[in-house]
């Protein structure tokens, strides 16, 4: 009887969730016009918990989408833009030495902007390794330590970062410990013709309607940890742990992926895909994620996790095709 009532309960706050999404895309759909697929990927990233790299060319709105979210969510956002001479300090804050009226010296510690429950990194690519490496920690434990002492960081906490692909001069590669800390990339593409049409026609005249806060930092928070109670069924973990082993050269029965990468996804990466097709599916409406969640997942979870070697380069092989060919090895649910 408690296992009926509790999967009674569990499809209520499924349910009731899944109208509060719904209003919250509808708020999102004011300002952001057409990119659903990047809107629901960073959905389905922040009701798992996690971090978004978004990759895509200048102008398309990825400014605009963190600075939408921010109100939309109801969370406190900043924005640090990365540049080559940005130190770690000027991330994570720094100890400053006051002196009261008695000349007692002390020092006080000064949080910078990533104490906060949004952080834009904008053009993350741009600033050394060093300050890159300042958000390791934060991104992974939600705290930073700043002359051994540790600061805990606002709830939820989550990092935004926008990537240029095409721009390389003056960058720095983002190192694969970083890049791991992201659930998701997700690339970020010209919208269609329609909606195009509908941002010109709306962002250039006299007036413009801009989103209104949907949910609260607290309602983010128990939809995480709802998140993570929808039931995963045997066939979608296995599913999960095929697809991640697979694309590793040390433990993939593909002889193309032998051949062809230099390093495979981690264990990360499957926890991702766990998160990620529990959140799809609730984005969808359903009480439990399938195959198709995983196929449609797999691109944004693996494209950052894995790395091609000179050979597959010589024979022109792109990182997409080893994906799809990994994601062909799913067989399909029936409906």
């Amino acid at each position: 009887m408690d296992a009926a009532v509790d999967t009674q309960d569990l499809i209520a706050d499924v349910e009731a969730l899944g109208a509060k999404v719904t209003h919250v895309r509808a708020q999102i759909a004011r300002a952001i016009f057409g990119q659903t697929d990047v809107v629901d990927q960073t959905l389905i990233t922040l009701l798992s918990g996690g971090h978004v790299l978004l990759v895509g060319v200048p102008g398309l709105g990825k400014s605009r989408l963190v600075e939408t979210l921010g109100v939309v969510l109801g969370l406190g956002t900043k924005r640090v833009q990365f540049t080559p001479d940005l130190m770690p300090a000027d991330i994570l804050g720094s100890e400053v030495l006051d002196e009261d009226e008695a000349r007692h010296r002390s020092f006080r510690f000064v949080p910078g902007p990533v104490f906060c429950q949004l952080l834009m990194a904008d053009e993350i690519n741009r600033a050394s390794p060093r300050t890159q490496s300042a958000l390791l920690q934060a991104m992974q434990e939600g705290r930073v330590s700043v002359a051994g002492v540790e600061h805990p960081l606002p709830r939820p906490f989550h990092v935004l970062a926008t990537q240029n692909p095409i721009e390389q001069e003056g960058t720095y590669p983002l190192p694969e410990a970083q890049l791991d800390r992201f659930l998701l990339e997700i690339e970020v593409r010209y919208p269609d013709l329609a909606a195009e049409r509908a941002m010109l026609v709306a962002t250039t005249g006299a007036g413009e309607a801009g989103p209104l806060p949907a949910l609260t930092a607290a309602e983010l928070m128990a939809a995480q940890a709802l998140i993570r109670r929808v039931p995963v069924g045997d066939r979608v973990v296995d599913a999960i742990l095929d697809l991640v082993r697979a694309g590793r050269p040390e433990t993939s029965d593909d002889a193309d992926v032998r051949r062809h990468i230099a390093w495979g996804p981690g264990p990360r990466a499957a926890q991702a895909l766990m998160l990620a097709t529990r959140a799809r599916a609730v984005l969808d409406g359903r009480l439990a994620p399938s195959l198709d969640d995983v196929a449609a997942l797999a691109h944004p979870v693996l494209r950052h996790r894995m790395a091609l070697n000179f050979s597959a380069r010589a024979d022109g092989i792109a990182l997409t095709d080893v994906i799809d060919r990994l994601i062909g090895r799913l067989s399909r649910d029936p409906g």
